[in-house]
Formats: structure tokens, C-alpha cells, sequence
């Protein structure tokens, strides 16, 4: 699978979406896409928690169940790999590496401080995780968190993603990242695989691969998109008393045939 997955990102463009659970997880994979990846928002929207909630152990049991499931590789949404200090990030690594996942990603927002660390500081912690990937012959995804944060300072995005390549991660990734102009520039200039996320009113997968974005994820989209979808169901039943949503529903026998796949 960690072949695979490396392999995917060497030529094209592929697409990865995000499930939450081992359902969606093998809806998605039945379907055809050649890789997932977990989703931190969506996986403690599941156990009722807001996004950054989850524990290191819970997410292990998570990422196990989900690589048992289906038979492409999984990519994990690590956060800041639920440690202080490089060691620690190592040892997250090789935790997450004993799952059987096929990669992982390391962000540089530090939500105890309520800031992103400082570049040394981060690039640091990038350089742990990317040995251990190494020597696992796992993929590692190195994150930049600006845009995500407010921080809409392109320049320091790709100063930033340089420098964990440089500290070993083939894989960057800058997400909510918007305008195909500034990608293509990205993409130039990391010269490396770059992860973009799919948003509402962006570019097309064809776009994106068109300036050379190797890699497209969903992020914790499609878990919103399908809670949404319940909550505005439950309204409809509460409020009218009507089950116009199951207009929209796949089939039970449909249901059923996707979940009785190996």
C-alpha cells in the first residue's frame, strides 16, 4: 500500500476524499477512488466533539479500523501529530506507521498557543516526522496552516513549504488556499507534490492537475456536506412531517451492495 501511495503522486492527478468512518470509508472506496485519507473534523463530528478534540489513542483505533476496511491506501489528517517536541512527533510516527497507514500529515498550527510556530520551530518538528516516514517507507504530507488561519501571506506559504521540504517531506500541502494563479505559483516553486483541497466555487480537479497540482483531498468537507444533509432531514421531520429527503437517499439495496464488497 505505502508503494502505492507514493507511486500515485509521481505522475497526474489524483483525487483523495476524506471519510469519516469505516462506512463512508468504503462507500468511497467502492466507488473507485485509488486512496482516502481521514478527516480530524470529521472523525470527532462522529463522537459529537468539535475539530481538535480527539485523542492520540482514539484516532490510532480510528485509522486501524479504516485500513482493515478497504483495500487502498490511507493517508492520516495527523494534526501537529499530538506532541510538544520532535521526539514526541517521532513518536506519534511510528504509532501512526504500526496502523498500517500508507502516510501522514504534520501542520504547523499550534492550537495551545493559538498561533503557528515559528518557522525553525516547525521545520523541526517536520525533520522527525519525515525520518520516521523515511524509514517506514511511509508518505509525509508537511503542512502550512496560513490560509487556514488568517494569515493570507502567500510568500511566507511557500518559504514556508520549502523548508519542510528541505526537512524531508515530499509532500506539501497549504490548505483553503484560494486563486489558480497563486497555486500554479506554489506548485512551481515548492517543486514538489502539492495536496490542494476542494473547495465551494474553486477550481476543478482539471484545473488544478492542468498546473500541475498532483493531489486533491476534500478535508472535512464531505462529513459536513452529510451532516448537513441529516440535519436538514431531521428539521424537515420535526417541522413538516414530511420525508421529502429520501429523494436524494441511496437505496437500502444499494446500501447493502456497497457494504457487502470485500
Amino acid at each position: 500500500m505505502r508503494n502505492r501511495f507514493r507511486q500515485l503522486h509521481e505522475t497526474g492527478t489524483f483525487v483523495m476524499p476524506n471519510p469519516w468512518d469505516v462506512g463512508s470509508a468504503k462507500l468511497l472506496a467502492s466507488l473507485g477512488f485509488p486512496a482516502l485519507a481521514t478527516t480530524s473534523l470529521g472523525h470527532a463530528a462522529t463522537l459529537g466533539r468539535a475539530d481538535g478534540q480527539v485523542t492520540r489513542d482514539e484516532l490510532l483505533v480510528h485509522v486501524e479500523a479504516l485500513v482493515k476496511a478497504v483495500d487502498v491506501p490511507i493517508n492520516v489528517d495527523a494534526e501537529r501529530c499530538f506532541g510538544d517536541d520532535a521526539k514526541e512527533v517521532a513518536r506519534t510516527a511510528r504509532l501512526l506507521a504500526a496502523t498500517g497507514a500508507a502516510g501522514f500529515s504534520i501542520e504547523d498550527w499550534n492550537p495551545t498557543s493559538g498561533a503557528i510556530d515559528p518557522i525553525d520551530v516547525a521545520t523541526e518538528r517536520v525533520a522527525a516526522a519525515a525520518e520516521v516516514a523515511g524509514q517506514e517507507g511511509m508518505t509525509l504530507t508537511a503542512r502550512a496552516e496560513n490560509h487556514v488561519r488568517g494569515v493570507d501571506d502567500l510568500d511566507d506559504t511557500i518559504r514556508r513549504l520549502i523548508s519542510y521540504r528541505d526537512a524531508g517531506a515530499p509532500v506539501v500541502y497549504a490548505p483553503h488556499l484560494r486563486g489558480l494563479d497563486r497555486i500554479k505559483r506554489l506548485v512551481r516553486e515548492v517543486e514538489v507534490p502539492v495536496n490542494v483541497i476542494s473547495l465551494l466555487e474553486g477550481p476543478s480537479v482539471g484545473e488544478l492537475g492542468a498546473v500541475g497540482v498532483r493531489r486533491v483531498s476534500t478535508g472535512g468537507a464531505l462529513s459536513r456536506g452529510a451532516f448537513g444533509a441529516l440535519e436538514r432531514a431531521g428539521l424537515e421531520l420535526l417541522e413538516q412531517g414530511t420525508s421529502s429527503y429520501l429523494s436524494t437517499a441511496i437505496s437500502a439495496a444499494d446500501l447493502t451492495a456497497r457494504f457487502s464488497n470485500p
